[in-house]
């Protein structure tokens, strides 16, 4: 990965050194007489934005920093929301403003554990916030799980929308006709309307312009979306799906037996209301796309009860060529009540020339952090960082975790705006309990601390108007393509529009 921007000495200090700004009239918050709060939010995603908001709002005495790995902010409203779904998006323009808030600065470009350690952190600031998401995937662990062709949804995702770690991925779209998703959760969704929307749809979007040729070229004409469980036990949302669903030119197959309830589906249905709207539209695709097959369209075909037993190979032996699916039946699993599958022990071959898993993003732990391994999660109390997943456990001082990190890779956008509050009204109960105040302590140095040891370590980061020279340099070359912005796909190049004006 790329460092190629170092800042000049000067420009580093107006980083920090930009003038406090007051409201007299305002009441000032606990702690706001001494010397500023110093904070750390590591991760620029929504989690990060949002908690960056809400100190900005709580504590007039507050400077935030904001570090994030790559040169770019927003996180997985760049990466992870899907080009066709632009009003998500314009999020990014709130958190535009928390940035140019004069006690906000945003570095990109600094990686946790290399260019600054969690441990330099904590010395440097009164409070580090870990906002950093989940960047890995959950496996399977079956047979042939490392074959080419097969790919996390993730991956698959951070492809197609530019992201920097995943430009070379190049997934083969031109080998088969047939491309098997495993999950039916939100993102499953995404990545099988991206393979079958019109190409045509897709070039006025941001989305990366080597994933919109592949994809014009692409030979994939039918795309499974395969679950454990039956449809009212599909963990996509009724907006999601009603959207896939109304996909021109795609026909909906779904099987009529699959639609049977049992007392236990009907009472699930009538405790949520989601799963009994999902349920409708499924049943209503049913029996439309029956009455409407035109051999020209492309298909989605929806595949309940089964789950991947193993991925079996193509005659060429390293691609694969099918995936082995055990048919299930649910069961009442005795402790929550919930119905999970069981496999019958029954098996069938559903070939394809590409896999995308998408059964969970995973957070990653980091050296000095106590982490939930199974979970993937940090052990925390509303937020409160513990040193370990004991029921004695104490609070780590200063530290706290909010976003997927804290409660793991679930929720939309929004729901990390709740998180934070929640996040954020710790801190400033500890705060006000004095927990950051000690006399006899080091000083705090925050921003100006950080400035130091990223220079020692020659790290080449990039402010917020570096970002800002990326965005207008994107927004320039899409509306040569009528796009709302052609992104900026590889590291080098990043850096380099950033260092640029």
């Amino acid at each position: 990965m790329g460092r190629g921007l170092l800042l000049p000495h000067t420009r580093r200090l107006m980083l920090f050194m930009r003038p406090m700004r007051y409201s007299a009239s305002a009441t000032v918050t606990a702690g706001s007489s001494r010397d500023p709060l110093h904070v750390c939010v590591v991760g620029s995603g929504p989690a990060g934005f949002y908690t960056a908001e809400k100190m900005l709002k709580g504590h007039e005495g507050v400077q935030v920093d904001i570090i994030d790995r790559l040169p770019t902010p927003f996180g997985l409203v760049r990466s992870g929301v899907a080009p066709d779904h632009p009003e998500t998006k314009i999020v990014v323009n709130q958190f535009s403003r928390v940035a140019a808030n004069p006690r906000c600065s945003f570095f990109g470009n600094v990686t946790l554990g290399s260019d600054v350690s969690l441990s330099e952190l904590r010395k440097t600031y009164d409070v580090v916030v870990l906002a950093y998401g989940a960047e890995s995937d959950r496996s399977f662990g079956i047979p042939g799980e490392d074959l080419r062709g097969i790919h996390s949804a993730r991956e698959f995702v951070w492809w197609y929308n530019g992201h920097p770690d995943m430009c070379n991925l190049a997934p083969d779209l031109t080998n088969t006709d047939s491309a098997v998703v495993l999950g039916q959760g939100n993102v499953a969704l995404d990545v099988a309307r991206i393979l079958l929307r019109c190409t045509t749809e897709l070039a006025s979007t941001d989305i990366a312009g080597y994933a919109l040729d592949a994809l014009r070229s692409s030979t994939i004409r039918k795309v499974y979306l395969v679950g454990r469980r039956g449809p009212v036990q599909a963990a996509c949302t009724a907006k999601e799906l009603r959207e896939i669903l109304g996909l021109k030119n795609v026909n909906i197959c779904i099987k009529e037996a699959d639609l049977a309830t049992s007392p236990a589906d009907k009472e699930e249905m009538r405790n949520s209301r989601i799963k009994r709207r999902v349920y409708e539209l499924l049943s209503k695709a049913a029996t439309m796309h029956q009455e409407n097959n035109d051999n020209d369209q492309k298909e989605l075909h929806f595949v309940f009860f089964r789950k991947p037993t193993k991925f079996l190979p193509s005659e060429d032996g390293s691609t694969v060529g099918a995936v082995e699916l055990e048919k299930t039946l649910l069961k009442d699993d005795g402790a929550t009540g919930k119905q999970v599958a069981v496999g019958t022990g029954e098996f069938e071959e559903l070939k394809c020339g590409i896999v995308l898993k998408s059964i969970g993003y995973k957070s990653l732990p980091i050296e000095g952090l106590s982490f939930d391994k199974y979970r993937g999660v940090v052990p925390n109390l509303r937020g409160r960082v513990l040193c370990s997943e004991s029921e004695t456990a104490t609070v780590e001082p200063g530290l706290y975790v909010v976003g997927w990190l804290k409660r793991g890779p679930t929720g939309i956008v929004a729901t990390n705006l709740h998180c934070a509050e929640e996040t954020v009204d710790s801190i400033l109960e500890d705060d006000r309990k004095g927990v950051f105040t000690d006399p006899s302590g080091p000083k705090r140095q925050g921003r100006r601390g950080l400035v130091e040891i990223l220079e020692q370590k020659n790290a080449r980061y990039v402010p917020f108007d570096g970002w800002e020279k990326i965005d207008s340099k994107e927004k320039t070359a899409g509306e040569l393509k009528n796009k709302p912005r052609e992104k900026i796909t590889r590291w080098n190049e990043l850096l380099e529009a950033a260092r640029e004006g």
